[in-house]
């Protein structure tokens, strides 16, 4: 009898001391139990809910079957702050309406390899999701007016991956630099109708931008650290263009916080565009020179002199790195940690071991890093 009544006092509880105690509830087993007590329990469960996230795999028929409850739990779960359709291959824009009726308290959204969402699919979501932080549209079908349709409604944006999206131009890029005065990361990696030029008077808060295998030109290269708070720059498998290779303009002063630097697959970089980098970017900690076969003597020799910040440097298949360029780097880079170097032909066995007998505060790696620097994907958890 004084169980049952207890019980029921329990179940008495204000429904604001209720959610304090969900709230405090870490295993997901104990929520779960929670939320079967009661139906008003099982309220409380579903309002306290802030993300929904789909178990990705590769089977069509199991995204159909999350398809067809998409509907219910977005009406079940009334306060999601993340949704992640990551998958949903064959999620079309309409779909997208259940978002925009529903997407006030959205702040992160993955449409990752949703290869049916166009434009209209990207005009319902800013104009029901406008408080949006992050945003993935890997290898979706938009183009620049659905950068445009973001650019207008979601000026809280931070952080967008745009990667693999083969319809976006500068004009795209433009609007987003003027419309989204937060934007700190930007992912636009095998973007190949981006030449950088939309960079321009983009906003200082841009500190992160992954822009591997694109078409940017010299002109671009300027632009893209023009806004002063370029920490993080990927540009490696750079496609390169007719005349000089152009990357000195990384160097140009603009880029003075830049922390992290990957280059790697830049084959035409010169001596002069990396000592231009070295006395530009005093920041540097992490540079990734993988590859890049142009650079000789002289370069490496500018990295010694200038990068008195250098931790790591990756100078892996450098075909004119010799024992005088590792010679520089023994003895300048005095806070250098970590050397990723192999297959570099002309480095002799003698000129290793005299380096490594010298700099026994630097670790040699054999092992190549396709990415260096801070995990750009984290931004996007």
């Amino acid at each position: 009898m004084e169980s049952g009544v207890a019980q029921k006092a329990i179940t008495m509880l204000p429904y604001d001391l209720l959610q304090m105690i969900f709230q405090k509830l870490e295993n997901t087993m104990d929520r779960n139990a929670f939320g079967l007590t009661c139906k008003c329990w099982f309220q409380i469960q579903n309002s306290s809910r802030r993300s929904l996230i789909f178990q990705f795999c590769y089977n069509p028929k199991i995204y159909r079957t999350y398809a067809l409850y998409l509907p219910r739990l977005l009406v079940r779960f009334p306060h999601l702050s993340s949704i992640s359709l990551a998958g949903f291959t064959e999620l079309s824009d309409s779909a997208l309406t259940l978002l925009s009726d529903s997407g006030k308290n959205i702040q992160n959204l993955s449409l990752y390899c949703c290869f049916g969402i166009t434009d209209n699919g990207i005009l319902k979501v800013s104009s029901g999701c406008t408080n949006l932080i992050s945003v993935t549209l890997y290898r979706c079908n938009i183009s620049d007016v659905g950068l445009e349709y973001l650019a207008k409604s979601c000026q809280a944006l931070e952080n967008m991956n745009l990667s693999y999206c083969m319809l976006i131009s500068d004009s795209g890029i433009k609007a987003l630099s003027k419309g989204c005065p937060k934007l700190h990361v930007l992912m636009i990696s095998y973007c190949r109708g981006i030449t950088g030029t939309g960079f321009k008077g983009c906003p200082p808060t841009l500190a992160y931008l992954e822009a591997d295998s694109c078409l940017l030109t010299p002109d671009g290269l300027f632009e893209t650290v023009s806004g002063g708070g370029i920490e993080y720059l990927n540009v490696s498998s750079l496609r390169s263009w007719l005349g000089a290779d152009g990357l000195d303009r990384i160097g140009c002063g603009l880029a003075t916080r830049l922390r992290f630097l990957n280059l790697r697959l830049c084959r035409f970089v010169s001596d002069d565009s990396v000592a231009a980098i070295a006395k530009g970017c005093p920041l540097l900690e992490e540079w990734s020179l993988a590859v890049c076969h142009e650079v000789r003597v002289s370069g490496w020799e500018a990295v010694a002199s200038n990068c008195k910040n250098l931790k790591s440097l990756h100078v892996n298949r450098c075909r004119n790195l010799c024992d005088r360029g590792l010679e520089a780097l023994r003895n300048g880079c005095t806070l250098l940690r970590v050397l990723y170097m192999h297959g570099c032909r002309r480095v002799t066995s003698l000129g290793l071991e005299m380096f490594k007998l010298q700099r026994q505060d630097v670790e040699v790696k054999r092992e190549e890093c396709i990415s260096i620097g801070p995990c750009i994907d984290d931004f996007f958890a």
